[in-house]
């Protein structure tokens, strides 16, 4: 995901959604789906994000995304994110749903926003030491508090080289996918520990309050169960996207494990791949 630097059309449907309300566009992505903050116009400015009065209604947040082929072969679908959030929330901090809809043409996910900042904000940006701390915090409240027995979905590995190897039929396979690169997925390590896995446990997703505490996860679409390194590799992984090198062991340390290089090359090759 990247911030929007240019112009953005924004779509009929938020529009609706928005009424009069301020519409921000804060992420895009490669797929072309779009992410946009809604603050009611007598809001703006709070320091809360809510409006004065006895109404008090919330910014909310719209997630929207064009209907593709490719969509669809990423696996990309919002009406599942919001099944996924809305169980997950009975157990950990996650937006809360308001509306989820789709058409031929598009489809939409409208949850309340949380006021807490992404550890990518600028403030942690030039914090990485205690953005870093907080996702490994967070990660293992997540882990401990969803429940394996009772999460219906799964992101298994076998499940994540099929929807690569269905990326490489339509026509958009990962730079690197090959015959060697499936065969070296295939040859798995040992499950560590089973846990219901955020799915995109990147540093955007891991949302902190001002004095540097976790708070929340967002972007649950790719909830469930797998190995726990699914996640922790990633997490650490995205550090050096954001933060640059030497930032890892914070994750680990705060989480509370010792890091296991084997898992984390396995879980990247598959993250790349897959």
């Amino acid at each position: 995901m990247t911030i929007p630097t240019g112009a953005v059309t924004v779509p009929d449907v938020v529009r609706e959604i928005a009424g009069d309300a301020l519409v921000t566009p804060v992420w895009s992505n490669e797929l072309g789906g779009l992410t946009f903050r809604i603050d009611p116009a007598d809001a703006v400015g709070s320091p809360d994000g809510t409006a004065p009065g006895t109404d008090r209604r919330p910014a909310t947040f719209v997630k929207w995304g064009p209907r593709t082929e490719r969509s669809a072969a990423e696996g990309v679908d919002l009406v599942d994110e919001a099944a996924r959030l809305q169980w997950a929330e009975r157990y950990t901090p996650v937006p809360h749903v308001l509306e989820v809809g789709a058409d031929e043409h598009a489809e939409w996910l409208t949850t309340t926003a949380i006021e807490a900042r992404s550890a990518v904000d600028p403030r942690w940006l030039a914090d990485p030491e205690t953005a870093a701390r907080a996702i490994g915090t967070g990660l293992r409240a997540l882990h401990d508090a969803l429940p394996v027995d009772e999460c219906p979905w799964s992101w298994s590995i076998s499940d994540r080289i099929a929807v690569a190897e269905t990326r490489a039929a339509s026509g958009h396979p990962a730079d690197g996918w090959s015959v060697e690169a499936r065969a070296r997925l295939l040859d798995a390590p040992d499950h560590d520990r089973l846990v219901v896995c955020h799915g995109d446990a990147c540093a955007p997703n891991t949302l902190l309050a001002d004095d540097g505490r976790w708070v929340a996860h967002v972007d649950l679409g790719a909830l469930g169960i797998a190995d726990r390194w699914a996640d922790l590799s990633i997490a650490t992984y995205s550090l050096g996207w954001n933060f640059g090198p030497g930032h890892d062991h914070l994750v680990y340390e705060a989480y509370g494990i010792d890091e296991d290089p084997d898992r984390v090359a396995y879980y990247r090759l598959l993250w790349d791949l897959g």
